[in-house]
């Protein structure tokens, strides 16, 4: 999914477990480990909004775009050599 959660990020920047995280936004951890891992189908805006305010940060800090290229190259064994090659 082109849709990358740093949530992992921000929680380690502000030294906070998962469990007091879940527990300040008022969502279950369950619930947190499944936006968390990237599986969310969605997020309300209000949890969103609740996170960004327990951990001081903006939208844009806890999830990101990237191409599906990108993602696919993530892990890739492929080398990538000089064109004509």
């Amino acid at each position: 999914m082109p849709i990358v959660v740093d949530i992992d990020v921000m929680l380690a920047r502000r030294k906070m477990s998962v469990g007091e995280l879940a527990d300040r936004v008022g969502i279950t951890p369950a619930n947190l480990a499944v936006l968390k891992n990237g599986r969310a189908k969605a997020v309300r805006f209000s949890t969103l909004a609740a996170l960004c305010e327990v951990l001081t940060c903006q939208p844009g800090d806890l999830l990101r775009w990237e191409t599906e290229d990108a993602e696919r190259a993530v892990g890739s064994d492929e080398t990538v050599g000089a064109p004509g090659e």
